[in-house]
């Protein structure tokens, strides 16, 4: 079943009693899970990961209620849960017109994908939300706590969490000392990370490109970004790239998990995918050769920092364009 799907069964009110939510979107799993357990006078038992025990669920989806409600059994693990199982407690669940969600958040979740369904089963599956989705997203949640945002402003904080939306979330309760103001971006880059390091990537990704970029550092050094921190992004930025071209060309393809231990959204893959192919093996090994120098530099040598920064650049700026 697709996210679509499951949200025109909850407008309709027409559920089915049992709902397995797994995929690549942990924010979304989590959220689902939350949607559908909220019934009213359900007898609740939610088990998290190790607390799992097969006799414990089965007790609880089989007793009488003793409201009269609903008993609901929610499971949120990482492990896998026997196929026999889950269509033991399915069964019960369908005896007692009562309800059970399991939210798998691991990675091997095809087995999930399809069966169970003459047990009254919704299968659905959770993929990264795009952009527009995102946005959507922080956008409701940001009314729901009085705060005003508009969309540019949202994505500006989106792009700073590596469009992240537990993150860019958790960063709406530092934002509630906004809550009488319109909140632009300059509140954004103050309160969040002191100064956005999404603009610091953004004129990389100019350096990568070879378009102009020096009017964005400028604009960075202007409102205080430091020298050092620049040094530091650049050499992550780079960094990064590096891992995913050697991953691509020992692989054949991209994959974030291995790469960088958790998976962003697509369209931010697809982009350091783009932007690490663009530069050559031997580039990057001179890169990495300035970057160090560099620190040394500035560390042994206590010269002018923001010199040795344009340095940095305009000897990266060489390298990438031949």
């Amino acid at each position: 079943m697709k996210k679509y799907e499951l949200d025109n069964l909850i407008k309709q009110n027409n559920l089915p009693n049992n709902f397995i939510l797994f995929g690549e979107s942990s924010f979304l799993i989590e959220h689902y899970t939350k949607l559908l357990s909220d019934m009213d006078d359900a007898n609740l038992l939610t088990l998290y990961h190790d607390e799992y025990n097969i006799n414990t669920a089965k007790s609880h989806i089989s007793q009488g209620s003793l409201f009269g409600g609903v008993n609901l059994l929610v499971i949120k693990s990482e492990k896998k849960i026997p196929k026999k199982e889950l269509e033991q407690l399915f069964e019960l669940s369908n005896k007692g017109e009562n309800r059970v969600i399991f939210g798998y958040f691991g990675d091997d979740y095809k087995t999930y994908a399809s069966g169970f369904k003459n047990l009254g089963v919704a299968n659905v599956r959770f993929f990264h939300p795009n952009q527009n989705e995102a946005i959507s997203i922080v956008d409701f949640e940001s009314k729901q706590r009085g705060l005003n945002l508009d969309r540019y402003t949202i994505n500006h904080l989106l792009s700073l969490q590596n469009y992240n939306i537990e993150l860019s979330l958790n960063e709406l309760d530092k934002l509630s000392i906004y809550k009488e103001k319109e909140i632009t971006t300059k509140e954004i880059d103050s309160l969040v990370y002191g100064m956005g390091e999404v603009n610091i990537n953004d004129f990389l990704k100019k350096l990568v490109l070879k378009d102009e970029f020096l009017k964005d550092l400028e604009n960075l050094l202007e409102h205080g970004e430091d020298e050092i921190r620049v040094l530091n992004v650049i050499s992550s930025f780079f960094n990064e790239l590096n891992m995913f071209n050697i991953y691509i060309r020992e692989n054949g393809n991209v994959n974030a998990k291995e790469i960088l231990g958790y998976n962003p959204p697509r369209f931010v893959v697809d982009e350091k995918a783009r932007l690490s192919m663009k530069i050559q093996p031997k580039e990057y090994l001179k890169i990495f050769e300035i970057l160090v120098d560099a620190e040394l530099d500035i560390k042994l040598k206590k010269g002018d920092k923001r010199a040795v920064l344009y340095s940095v650049l305009f000897q990266i700026s060489k390298v990438l364009k031949g």
